[in-house]
Order: structure tokens, then C-alpha cells, then sequence
């Protein structure tokens, strides 16, 4: 078990990643999120161990902030912390965090972090030629686009003990990463860093993202932009979030608004009163401006399905509550649509979670005046 305990505070100050930045996210009042997470999945996991009392199993655990710290109140005999982390953490911590790990002789790690975690975990594992060792990662950064993460907290602790039992064989995944320094900047820039080894999960295991692009898209996209403009746009007495994505950047713009592409923006109307906006900040901007419609766009990513809780932890639970989750609309062209199953969410709140995939489906404009309707992931039924 190792906890980045730096990966995604930025998330919902709309740092657009945490790298080289955690100091000052926790300045601007950044809350932890690995390691509650962590938590999180480690409780449900060994809640659901009480039925399989005869599962027999060491837990490697990295000390203090990376680990230990975050670790629910559980004693086990078959336990054991290796390392103690205070204070700041960096890369290098996580190199020797995986060196310690190994020579225990682990068969798996779980840890929490996103994508650089991720990066830095692999390139470790090939320094100490351990490319096979699995992993699993509790989806805690901002991005996450490498396919080795679990759904969410919950799905994490399924696959641990699914794979403890030996129902879960293994495959081989991309390693993906945005680079944040492009990002930062409005480019939308994702590199391939090599595989990993994940056990095999399709239900829990989020897979990696993929680019979609069709040919002829650019038409699509202004039928989507003509239906948004009809319905929402030309209405001054209607309040628009805009998700992050390249479609919605596009359809923005031929509507007339300057969006900042992968960040949270809003308008009213015609009029853009927000731009790339943090958690605090789209709180505000709903509290002075109550209207009484509200809409909030998001594009699912590619490959995974993913509409909450992936480059978009400004929509922190506080503010998908006060959008009103009915007012949840998904956008995707219709070549997207193919690459996506099922719709999934990850709000960082499992009562939230629970109400949203309780409606089942969700509306995703597809073209002008063309809805799709499209099933809501609920792994536990």
C-alpha cells in the first residue's frame, strides 16, 4: 500500500494537476484527497473481507503520510510498515517507497495517486527490473488517463480482494499522462510512458483513455453547436457550465463564447461571466447569480466513459448539488458514443454517487435535436 499523499489538490482549484505544485495548492487551502481515498478503500475492503475469513495475506504498508497515516483503525498480525514519511514528498520518495515494497517481496501494489504517480511507480519498477509486478491505483489525481486505475474507491478495494481470491487474471495497460506544463497552458498534450500489469477487471478497472476523432466531425460538431445555441445560448435567463474537453471548446466557440478549453467555465446566455474557474469560485458564481436554470455541460472522455471525477474536480459535490444533478447533460459526437459503453461517474462522494447512478440513464446530445440516451455504470447491481 503507498499513498502519493501530493497527488490531486489541484484538482479542485483548477490547477489542472499537482505536479511541482502541492506546496501552493495547500496554501490556497487545498484538502488532502489520496489519502482519504486511500482510506476509503481500504475500509470498504476489509468490510467486505468478513466473509472471506479464510483469504491469507501479508499487507505491506509505507510509513506516515505515504501510508501508515491514512491507514484505517484495523490491527492485523499479518501487517507490517516499512519507511516513515513526514513532511514534504517529492518523486524520489515514491522511488524508494517502491524499493522497500519489492524487497518485501509484494505480489501487488495498491496505490493512490494519479497519472505522474503512476509514472514514477513504473519507471522505478523497470530500474529494479520488476515491470510484471501488478498494480492497481485508487484514482486520486486530477487527470488519470492510464488504464491500471480503479473506477473509483470502492471498485479499488473489489479488484484487491477479487484478485486476493484468484477470480481476476491479468492483463497489460497503457501508462498514459498529459503533459502539465502544455496543459496549463490550454493544450491538450498526452504522451504514452510504456505498460503495466493490472489484473483483468472490465467492470472495475477504468482502462485507459482514448483520442476520437471521426472524419467529417468538424459537422457534427456544428449541429451539436447549432442545438446548444438554440436551447441554452439564446436564453438570457439561462445559467451554462461548461465542461473541459476540445468538443465543447469547439461548440463554445461557434456559438460565440471564448472558453478556456480545459477548464470550468460559465455563461449566461450569450454573455461569458466566468472563465476556467475554481471550486470557491463556481460556488460564488451560483450563489449571486440564482437562476432558476441550470445547466451543466460535460463531454465523457473517450475509452472510458468518464463524465465526473476526471479533469473536472472543480464540480466537487457541493457544486453538482447546487446545479441539481437532474441538470446534468452529457455532449459526445456520435463517433465518441461508439467507443463508450456505459456512462461513469466519480463525484468523491459515495452518497452523491449512489443518487446519480440511481437515475440509470443519462441524456447526451448527440446532433441537432438528436438525443442518446445512455446507461449509467452501477457496478454493484
Amino acid at each position: 500500500m503507498l499513498v502519493n499523499p501530493d497527488a490531486g489538490l489541484g484538482g479542485k482549484l483548477g490547477f489542472k494537476g499537482s505536479d511541482g505544485r502541492a506546496v501552493e495548492a495547500r496554501i490556497s487551502g487545498a484538502e488532502d484527497r489520496a489519502g482519504p481515498r486511500m482510506r476509503e478503500s481500504i475500509s470498504h475492503f476489509f468490510s467486505i473481507l468478513n466473509s472471506e475469513k479464510y483469504l491469507n495475506f501479508d499487507l505491506i504498508i509505507c510509513g506516515g503520510i505515504m501510508g501508515s497515516d491514512w491507514f484505517p483503525e484495523v490491527h492485523l498480525s499479518n501487517q507490517k510498515i516499512v519507511g516513515n514519511w513526514k513532511g514534504n514528498t517529492s518523486s524520489k520518495d515514491t522511488s524508494k517507497a517502491i524499493q522497500l515494497l519489492i524487497s518485501e517481496n509484494v505480489d501487488l501494489i495498491l496505490y493512490a495517486g494519479g497519472d505522474g504517480t503512476t509514472r514514477d511507480i513504473v519507471n522505478s519498477l523497470k530500474h529494479y527490473d520488476k515491470e510484471k509486478l501488478p498494480l492497481v491505483g485508487v484514482p486520486s489525481g486530477v487527470k488519470m488517463y492510464s488504464g491500471c486505475f480503479a473506477e473509483d474507491p470502492i471498485a479499488a478495494a473489489e479488484v484487491l480482494k477479487a484478485w486476493i481470491c484468484g477470480e481476476l487474471g491479468l492483463s497489460s495497460t497503457e501508462v498514459l499522462d498529459m503533459n502539465e506544463d502544455f496543459y496549463r497552458n490550454g493544450e491538450w498534450k498526452i504522451d504514452m510512458y510504456g505498460e503495466v500489469i493490472t489484473p483483468a477487471s472490465p467492470l472495475w478497472i477504468q482502462g485507459s483513455k482514448h483520442q476520437i476523432q471521426a472524419v467529417g466531425e468538424d459537422e457534427v460538431i456544428e449541429s451539436l453547436s447549432d442545438h446548444i445555441q438554440e436551447m441554452y445560448v439564446r436564453n438570457n435567463e439561462c445559467l451554462t457550465i461548461w465542461g473541459a474537453g476540445g468538443s465543447l471548446g469547439k461548440i463554445a466557440e461557434n456559438c460565440g463564447l471564448e472558453t478556456s478549453l480545459l477548464g470550468i467555465d460559465v455563461s449566461i446566455g450569450d454573455r461569458l461571466i466566468g472563465k476556467d474557474l475554481s471550486e470557491i469560485e463556481l460556488i460564488e458564481v451560483l450563489e449571486d447569480y440564482n437562476l432558476r436554470e441550470k445547466i451543466l455541460l460535460l463531454s465523457p472522455m473517450g475509452g472510458q466513459g468518464f463524465l465526473i471525477g476526471r479533469g473536472n474536480l472543480q464540480l466537487s459535490p457541493k457544486v453538482l448539488k447546487m446545479v441539481g444533478i437532474e441538470n446534468i447533460i452529457g455532449v459526445a459526437t456520435p463517433a465518441k458514443l461508439l467507443s463508450i459503453s456505459r456512462i461513469r461517474i466519480d463525484t468523491g462522494d459515495i452518497s452523491l454517487d449512489k443518487k446519480i447512478r440511481a437515475k440509470k440513464y443519462i441524456k447526451i446530445i448527440q446532433g441537432y435535436r438528436t438525443i442518446k440516451i445512455v446507461k449509467i455504470d452501477s457496478p454493484n447491481n
